[in-house]
């Protein structure tokens, strides 16, 4: 089963909407368990703009926890590239 395309809306300012329950099914979690995690501050977003070859284009990240979601997405809004990853837990200090 191929997952449908996946275009990204802007809002009035050009900043992107992330529905909260298309980052959950990223996630493979239902959508109350993104929503807890949000309220809780364990979430969090970057937007990095392409330059040279990559102007037009944008990387996005959200961290939620210990996962990470990246994607590309293109002049149209369209999602091209995207992946899930696990973050290693930074080493706590030993004092």
């Amino acid at each position: 089963m191929t997952a449908a395309p996946l275009t990204l809306a802007r809002d009035e300012s050009g900043e992107f909407l992330l529905p909260a329950e298309m980052l959950a099914e990223r996630f493979g979690w239902p959508t109350e368990t993104l929503r807890g995690m949000m309220r809780r501050g364990l979430v969090s977003s970057r937007v990095e703009r392409g330059e040279g070859e990559d102007a037009g284009r944008w990387r996005l990240s959200v961290r939620c926890g210990n996962r990470r979601w990246q994607a590309i997405v293109e002049t149209d809004g369209s999602v091209g590239q995207q992946r899930i990853e696990v973050i290693p837990a930074a080493p706590r200090n030993a004092g």
